[in-house]
């Protein structure tokens, strides 16, 4: 191979995986002729909206089937194998874990290709009939803790966390386990908060699964209450109980900013511009993960793949945009395009 040049080798391995691919799903007697994606409730809106306008643009394919799954429901999805029988696409409001991608790899989904649509913020969020205060990492982290920095937990209102705060009940209400934005919200809101203590942060490095534990667990006494895969449920919830704070992506804050606030965190309100800059203390990206075997196979998939990495769906002034997704910089956006089109595959490397 050391003859042959970069783009010749892809391309011989393209043509061969796409052989391959074509063939494992011609064997399956429930052969499907629509895309399939499952995942995040998060991703859910930009995926449905990319879809169409797929088939508005495309109408000799069939519009995509879209599932909100929830982050880690819908990668065990994606990954238990290839053909017909599995999903094509997933969402995910997390970066896939290194296990994750093994399973995918062990059930025959060998090339797994990552592109990162755009940011996110995981924004704390009041209803409008509530009065507004701010938050800080430490104020969430030691209001919802099971053992706030390694102590019992105590704390029934928001006053006894911080003497600043009202004296109202804290009631988080948020997704559960099952949801990349819970994996976000305990990154950067519960670690985050936990580390702001010096005693935490050198307990990381003498004792990592204390860490984890005082740092991650989130206590279960009803002052977080889980509301499932919906986010909407949650700014149903919102519009009725005037002191509960709700977890929610940005882009659920953009579309109900009539019934609900962003509650800012650490003197940072949650915007388009402190989300894009990451100033907001809880930005993050947002992705998609496709089989490579399945964009040979599946018809329009390929397609797919092109509309949602186009500048008039992720861009500035983009559809996406104009839903409530934050664009990624320009460099970002050319190097996850070229990666679509390449088809390159995520490493077990890449997550570490």
């Amino acid at each position: 191979m050391a003859g042959i040049s970069v783009n010749r080798a892809n391309l011989i391995r393209t043509i061969g995986l796409g052989a391959a691919a074509v063939a494992l799903l011609a064997s399956c007697t429930d052969s499907r002729t629509q895309i399939r994606i499952v995942g995040s409730s998060t991703v859910f809106p930009f995926t449905t909206v990319v879809a169409e306008n797929f088939s508005r643009n495309n109408p000799e394919y069939l519009a995509p089937i879209v599932e909100a799954t929830g982050t880690g429901g819908g990668i065990k999805l994606f990954c238990d194998g290839v053909g017909s029988r599995f999903p094509d696409v997933a969402n995910a409001s997390r970066r896939m874990k290194p296990g994750e991608l093994a399973d995918c790899q062990k059930n025959g989904a060998k090339d797994i290709v990552e592109i990162k649509i755009g940011i996110d913020g995981v924004v704390l969020v009041q209803g409008k009939k509530g009065a507004p205060f701010n938050l800080t990492l430490r104020d969430v982290y030691a209001a919802l803790a099971a053992e706030p920095f390694g102590k019992k937990q105590t704390a029934k209102t928001w006053k006894d966390v911080n003497p600043a705060l009202p004296a109202t009940r804290i009631e988080v209400i948020g997704p559960p386990p099952t949801s990349g934005t819970r994996d976000a919200f305990n990154e950067l809101y519960m670690v985050g908060g936990c580390d702001t203590d010096p005693a935490m942060k050198a307990l990381k490095k003498t004792d990592e699964s204390r860490h984890k534990e005082i740092c991650n667990k989130i206590r279960e006494d009803g002052a977080y209450v889980e509301a499932g895969e919906n986010d909407n449920l949650i700014v149903q919830k919102l519009g009725t109980n005037p002191t509960a704070i709700g977890v929610l992506g940005f882009s659920f804050l953009e579309r109900n900013m009539d019934t609900i606030r962003d509650v800012p965190i650490d003197g940072v309100p949650a915007t388009y511009q402190t989300i894009s800059d990451f100033s907001y203390p809880a930005s993050r990206p947002l992705f998609i993960y496709v089989k490579a075997q399945h964009v040979h196979a599946i018809r329009g998939l390929r397609e797919f793949l092109d509309e949602y990495t186009s500048e008039r769906a992720w861009g500035p002034g983009g559809y996406l945009q104009r839903r409530g997704l934050v664009p990624a910089p320009d460099d970002v956006r050319a190097e996850n395009r070229a990666r679509a089109e390449a088809l390159t595959p995520l490493t077990k490397g890449d997550l570490e």
